[in-house]
């Protein structure tokens, strides 16, 4: 087995706070980049897919642990690596050539060989003619083979992409892959592994050789196979089925014993997740809860008992994972549906729901939430505690830092609010920054500064997955 072109042993990423305990994003980790793959890594949003490609390139130092590139210790940026990056990140000034050239013309190199392999990258990407065109003048497809050329003209032995077709059009994005995967299979990338951070699991087995699942809260591996299957892959072969149906029942199981089924050629091990110190909310709208369980629920008319299979459902929805994880995970906490095998199936508890009208679906919303979300029952009973049942925002804010970053605490309590307003447990004013339960429906009408899209979600008029 050839050496590891990049290895991460134990690297960890955390944020310590003055007086508090530290933020975990990436528990202790090991990781391989070998040459003549393509290592493609998945997670939901907050796995750390992102701050795992920077500690591996040198733009991060972890926390703990070390990265090695050829056995050496990285102590700064590699100087053999090139990151494409999910935005096209060009110099509006500069012309395409000049745009490709600029890496060039940072190292050193002479304004005639910069010229040389800046038009022979370019036409090796496509864009043969367009040396003089400025970005403004080009597609967002354009704009990305851009991107790729001005990371390749440097010959990187590891290209490193972070969500590249993310911010493209489907048939775009998919035209690109394809050019990508031709590239690699003629041998034409001067690079002799590529490492891809993507959240689209067909992508991840359509390009990849080998596939790593993370986990979040905190990111850790949860899975890292081969995918044993020649190229060009067809989406339909049931063997591609399998294995993205797989990756499904990874990645909806967040509480399971993590999957350490790493190939032994790989030569990666996964390291089993820490428990987490608290539970995260799912971010989640009660309208997107109610929306995919009505679905499930006409699913019985049609003769599937409210059951479906993640990836079909996810698919006929248009859904990407990051869009309809975050959606089940909160039906399941709330005992609205269970996840099982990769599969979504509707439970009594949810077939009352949406059989119930909409006073009926608050109290068995109330209930379940009470009962099954940590953050929603504390903020309930620390108001009720209070004579004049308020509390400021900082109460909060202070017990949920110590277990989250800065932004991750935001959104814990913007989740929280949108539940707690439609549970009618708590509502929140926003100019004055603090949490109340209403005395009546006059206080709360007058004392709320609330924006359309809550007042929607209180209403149970948001629109999920169905509209």
């Amino acid at each position: 087995m050839p050496d590891p072109l990049i290895e991460a042993q134990h690297v960890e990423k955390y944020y310590a706070q003055e007086g508090q305990s530290r933020i975990q994003v990436i528990a202790p980790t090991d990781l391989a980049v070998y040459p003549d793959e393509i290592l493609a890594v998945l997670g939901p949003s907050g796995s750390g897919k992102s701050t795992l490609l920077r500690m591996l390139t040198g733009l991060s130092t972890p926390s703990a642990g070390q990265v090695f590139w050829h056995g050496q210790p990285v102590v700064g940026p590699c100087e053999n690596v090139s990151i494409v990056f999910q935005s096209f990140a060009l110099f509006p000034w500069l012309t395409v050539l000049e745009n490709v050239e600029a890496p060039l013309k940072a190292r050193g190199v002479s304004a005639d060989e910069r010229e040389k392999r800046g038009m022979k990258i370019l036409d090796t990407v496509g864009l043969a003619g367009f040396e003089t065109a400025y970005p403004k003048e080009l597609s967002g497809g354009m704009k990305q083979r851009v991107g790729f050329a001005r990371a390749l003209v440097v010959e990187p032995e590891v290209l490193f992409m972070d969500e590249p077709f993310s911010a493209l059009d489907v048939l775009t994005a998919e035209n690109l892959r394809s050019e990508l995967l031709d590239l690699w299979s003629d041998r034409k990338l001067p690079t002799r592994a590529v490492f891809i951070v993507t959240h689209n699991i067909e992508e991840a087995v359509l390009l990849a050789d080998r596939i790593v699942v993370l986990g979040k809260n905190p990111g850790v591996i949860r899975t890292d196979f081969r995918v044993e299957l020649p190229r060009p892959r067809d989406r339909k072969n049931p063997v591609f089925e399998q294995i993205v149906d797989h990756v499904y029942k990874v990645l909806t199981r967040p509480d399971a014993v993590p999957v350490l089924e790493t190939v032994a050629s790989s030569g990666t091990t996964a390291t089993p997740a820490a428990t987490p110190k608290y539970q995260m909310l799912p971010h989640a709208r009660p309208g997107g809860v109610t929306g995919l369980v009505e679905i499930l629920y006409d699913g019985i008319q049609a003769g599937n008992n409210g059951r479906e299979d993640i990836y079909r459902l996810a698919d006929e929805l248009a859904f990407e994972i990051d869009e309809i994880l975050p959606i089940v995970e909160a039906a399941a906490l709330l005992g609205l549906l269970k996840v099982s095998e990769g599969d979504v199936e509707i439970t009594p508890l949810g077939i009352t729901f949406i059989d119930s009208g909409i006073v009926e679906r608050k109290e068995i919303f109330r209930k379940a939430a009470l009962e099954n979300a940590t953050l929603i029952r504390q903020i309930t009973r620390s108001l009720e505690k209070k004579a004049n049942h308020k509390l400021s925002d900082e109460f909060f804010h202070d017990i949920l830092d110590e277990h989250f970053t800065e932004d991750e605490t935001v959104l814990q309590l913007q989740t929280a609010i949108v539940w707690g307003r439609f549970a009618e447990l708590f509502d929140h004013d926003s100019k004055g920054k603090f949490f109340f339960i209403p005395e009546d429906d006059d206080e709360a009408s007058q004392s709320v500064d609330r924006d359309e899209n809550d007042a929607a979600v209180d209403s149970g008029v948001t629109a999920g997955p169905r509209s």
